[in-house]
């Protein structure tokens, strides 16, 4: 299925966050927290200011992002788990 995101909101896909600590120890699936990081999949055409001009997002689908805990809608598409963020949810974009 496709999607596109509608103004400025954004879709990305979480990434998963490592099952060893650096000391190297396992971390059990209880302890796991959500990740935070994901990688953008599709964005919307952009936000639109006061004159109705569109004002481009500055992220594009491939980059990996930040975004906070608790923020965006999940959704599930094909069965995979994803979120729809508002470009202001995100924190920054990781190079």
């Amino acid at each position: 299925m496709k999607i596109r995101p509608l103004h400025d909101r954004i879709l990305v896909k979480r990434l998963e966050e490592e099952a060893k600590t650096a000391g190297g120890l396992f971390i059990p699936d209880s302890a796991k927290e959500k990740p935070i990081q994901a990688k953008v999949v599709a964005v919307g055409a952009g936000k639109r200011d006061k004159d109705g001009k569109i004002i481009p997002l500055d992220v594009k689908a491939g980059d990996k992002v930040l975004f906070s805990k608790y923020s965006g809608s999940e959704i599930k598409i094909d069965g995979e788990e994803h979120l729809i963020l508002r470009e202001d949810d995100l924190l920054a974009v990781l190079d």
